[in-house]
Parts: C-alpha cells; structure tokens; sequence
C-alpha cells in the first residue's frame, strides 16, 4: 500500500497506521470508524488515468489499500453496465438520467464490490474463516466471493430475510446462522463472533476497507462519462456504506484530479428507517443520536442505528447534497416505473433510488439541465414477491387463458392490443 498515508479516525481525527490497528479507532471503540488516507500527490504522478487495466473493479487496483502480492478473487465483480433513460429523463423533469445497474454484479448487488475487497484482504491477513452480519445482500456477496476461492465463511442474517436471499448463501455453501431479531441483533451477534474466535469482520462500517470496494462504483461512473462528474447521484441508504463509498470515490477522483468537481450526492431513506435523514434534518449529532426502530418493505436499506453513519453524513454534507425520504409505497411504485423506464429492475432498496429522484423533483431538488446517475444496488430477483406486489399495484396480470385459437382471439380483443398493417385475415 504504497500511497496509503494511514487510517484517520473520523470522530477524533487520530491517523493510525494501517499495521496497529485492524478496524476501528481504539479509543472509540466500535464508533472509532476510520478512514483510509492518501498521497494524492504521489497517486497523480504514479499512475496514468489513460493506461487503467485490468477486469472489472481490479482495473482500478492503483488507487485501491492493497499490498501489491495480493490475490484477488477470480470471479469478475465491477464493470457493471449503466444505461441511458431518457423516459425517466422526461418523467421527472431532467435532462439526462442513467441507471447504474448493480444487479449485473455475480451476486446481483453492488455489495460483491466490498465482499471482493474483504476476501483480497483477509487473505492478506492470512484468515482462514470470515464473517459477517447483513439483510441479506451483504451475505450473498461475501458467500458468493468466498466460494470463488474457497474460503470459510460464517453468515448472521435476520430471520425475516427474503427467501432468495437465503436460498442463495446455502446454495454457496455457507455457514447461515438466522437470527431471531432485527438486523441489529445480527450484527451484535457477529461482531461478537468474530471478537472471541478471531474471524476476519466483515463488518458495514466497522471494517474501513468495505468503503474502498464500494467506491469503484464511483470511478466506472465518471469513466463512462468521458470522466466527467454527473450533476447529481442518488443512492438508497440504509447502513450508510454504500453512500459514503460512492462519495469516497468521486472525493479521490477530484483530489486526483481526473474530474473537475463532486457531484451532489442525494441519499434516500425509507420513511420507515430514517434514522439519518432526520439526523441531517435536525442537526442532530450521529454519534449520541439513539437507535430508532426501523421497519420498511426494503429490507437491504433497515437499519435502526446505521454502522457507517459518520461517512454517510459526511457524504451528503461535503457533496451539498440531501437526504430524501421515500415511503414504502413510493419504494414499490418505483420498481415498475423504474422497469418500464429503463428496463432495469431493481429490488425495492435499488428502486427506492429511483423514488428519490422522482422525490427531489418533486421538491425542486433536481431541475431540467441536470445530468443525473440512479444507482440500482440490487436485482429485483432477490425480493420477487415485493416486485410482484409492486406490478400488480401498477395494474399489471398475466391473463390466464385455454390451449385453443378461440380462447387466444377472445383474449386479444379483450386486451385491445392493435394488429399491426397487414394483420389479421
């Protein structure tokens, strides 16, 4: 880690260097978040913008906290594709909309990006276990990365996660412990774990390289913009990683010097776990603010107290941005808009970035010269029954019909869908 200055705590702005501690700030405890410090100056002249290679997120190893023997994971995480939505563009009033879709990933969500950075470096700790507590995206990934090289790996969800989500850690193999609680108690239960046998912690916002992963998301954007910041991104947020690795990336690109300014980043929250959107709106202190109880149909964005709450805030703060607040309804409504308007399907914590938007139109946050990025961060695939609700609340069915050429005419007038010229007979 050539160009790695240190890692600074981000509540009392101690730089430890990355060798004397594993996670966290030690006098803060678990809220010592810390972050990692570059030599921005002996980046710039070290690599070259115009000769990055490599696959997928790899491509951007120069800027990345790895020693240089370091394996990575084989399996090609990053590289996802973002699509122009020129309906989405009309339909909430701007100029351009892109979705950046993270359903692409091996796991289907942008949370492959962090796992794929937890494998490389308990690796390079020599780990032989790893661990982690999630809703299940989160787990998906680290099972998924770990089964790409044969790693153990230990997994605490909440009982209440999204079958496919489960379905997946058992089919890679896992070690699926369901906790009997929200996700909080997973995480208490995790963290524990991997404090008392020694496990490599995975942790959201307890493991300061989970951020490091996320921020690649960042630089395919920019690079895919001919390296250009776009006006405004807006994120779902639950733990706070995802948001503040988006904006970990575009501050490094920036500093860099390869785009000229950050873009504004907008965080979404469910209504029902806003713990940081009211922490913003009231000017609160995240550090002494208590857990809320959260509750929304978004399982990946709950959290009643976000792990990675100080780079979230200051995500939002530094980029003059905002939080917006979407209800479940919006979240749902989003998933089929969101379809139809782009052909990206997003399970409902990726779509809520989506309601956002529409959102901040609404509240005159976004405007027609804006050249805005929704960032997709899972499948549709991973909460079917919440998609199916969302279609059918859209007024879409499947219409049940006999194997016989009346029962397909009759069905077909009744759609009034038109023939096209020449049709018919």
């Amino acid at each position: 880690m050539e160009h790695v200055l240190g890692l600074d705590c981000l509540v009392c702005g101690e730089r430890h260097d990355p060798g004397a501690i594993d996670y966290v700030c030690p006098r803060h405890g678990e809220d010592g978040i810390v972050d990692v410090a570059y030599d921005y100056p002996g980046l710039r002249a070290a690599v070259d913008r115009d000769a990055l290679s490599g696959p997928g997120m790899w491509r951007y190893r120069p800027l990345l906290p790895l020693e240089p023997p370091t394996a990575v994971p084989p399996i090609l995480v990053g590289a996802t594709p973002m699509h122009e939505a020129p309906r989405l563009a009309r339909a909430t009033g701007t100029g351009r909309v892109w979705v950046k879709d993270e359903g692409r990933q091996p796991t289907a969500s942008l949370k492959d990006r962090a796992s794929a950075m937890a494998v490389a470096k308990a690796a390079e700790a020599g780990a032989r276990v790893i661990t982690t507590s999630s809703t299940g995206n989160a787990a998906a990934a680290l099972a998924g990365i770990c089964a790409s090289v044969g790693m153990a790996n230990v997994i605490f969800v909440p009982a209440s996660a999204p079958p496919a989500k489960v379905t997946q850690l058992l089919a890679y193999g896992s070690t699926v412990l369901l906790v009997d609680g929200v996700y909080d108690d997973a995480v208490a239960l995790a963290m524990r774990a991997a404090a008392t046998r020694g496990w490599y912690n995975r942790t959201t916002g307890f493991n300061p390289y989970m951020s490091e992963g996320k921020k690649t998301a960042s630089y395919e954007i920019a690079e895919d913009l001919g390296w250009q910041a776009p006006d405004a991104v807006f994120v779902s947020v639950g733990d706070g990683c995802i948001i503040g690795g988006v904006h970990k990336g575009f501050a490094d690109l920036v500093a860099l010097g390869w785009i000229d300014r950050m873009p504004r980043i907008y965080g979404v929250q469910a209504a029902g776990s806003a713990y940081l959107a009211d922490a913003w709106s009231r000017g609160e202190d995240v550090l002494t603010k208590p857990p809320i109880q959260a509750d929304t149909v978004a399982d990946s964005i709950s959290a009643g107290l976000p792990r990675d709450r100080i780079k979230a805030l200051r995500a939002v703060e530094d980029s003059e941005g905002a939080f917006v607040v979407v209800s479940d309804d919006q979240i749902l409504a989003a998933i089929p808009a969101m379809a139809r308007g782009s052909g990206v399907f997003g399970e409902p914590a990726g779509a809520a970035a989506y309601a956002g938007l529409v959102e901040a139109s609404r509240l005159g946050l976004v405007g027609e010269h804006d050249r805005v990025v929704v960032l997709n961060t899972g499948s549709g695939l991973k909460d079917v029954a919440s998609a199916r609700a969302a279609a059918e609340a859209a007024g879409a069915e499947a219409v049940l019909i006999s194997a016989d050429v009346a029962a397909l005419d009759e069905a077909l007038d009744r759609l009034d869908i038109p023939n096209e010229p020449g049709g018919g007979s």
